[in-house]
């Protein structure tokens, strides 16, 4: 079996500090650093999805623009392409990361299956190339590009651990939900600790 960790969003927009900050991002960041340190055999592969976003329109709306956003379906400018907001938490250990991914170039994008790997290919590709058939997950925010990420692969047929431990969200409540969706859909739900070598 071929095992992959997918790191969503551990973004600096998306950590204390930045245009949508949730709380805890930067102790997921350097909680999947220390979960690679301790286990640098146990993923085949290790992918890690970056927002993306245009800087010159409204990414097809997912930018609220003159309008207020709702944080459900729009949102303040944040993740813009090549900017500070867009890099990865400083926490976290890029050396480890095997692929990059970049979702929401010019239209809303929550799943990392949206998105496109460095050579222009979709992750879909890419797991079915090396073969993966489990995924653990982690990264930011629970409540939505986590959960999308979680349920896109349970419904491309992989077994989905979600680490509960390296997860934060936008808001708990719905948080909690995702949780429990990803649960009823199929995910195991884990501690970060329970992950084996191997």
């Amino acid at each position: 079996m071929t095992k992959a960790l997918f790191i969503i969003d551990v973004q600096n927009d998306f950590t204390e500090g930045g245009a949508l900050g949730v709380t805890g991002g930067g102790a997921v960041a350097a909680g999947i650093s220390a979960l690679l340190a301790g286990h640098p055999s146990t993923y085949d592969l290790v992918i890690a999805s970056r927002d993306w976003h245009d800087a010159d329109n409204d990414n097809g709306g997912h930018f609220a623009g003159d309008e207020q956003p709702d944080f459900i379906t729009t949102w303040p400018v944040h993740c813009v392409a090549g900017t500070p907001g867009a890099d990865y938490h400083d926490a976290l250990t890029e050396e480890s990361i095997t692929h990059h991914v970049q979702k929401g170039q010019g239209e809303p994008a929550y799943s990392i299956y949206e998105g496109t790997t460095e050579e222009g290919g979709t992750v879909h590709q890419l797991l079915d190339e090396h073969g993966v058939t489990e995924i653990d997950i982690a990264g930011l925010a629970t409540d939505y590009c986590v959960r999308a990420s979680a349920l896109d692969a349970i419904e491309h047929g992989r077994h989905v651990r979600v680490l509960t431990d390296l997860v934060a969200g936008v808001d708990p409540r719905s948080s909690e939900a995702a949780l429990a969706e990803l649960g009823h859909a199929g995910a195991e739900l884990i501690l970060s600790t329970s992950v084996d070598e191997g």
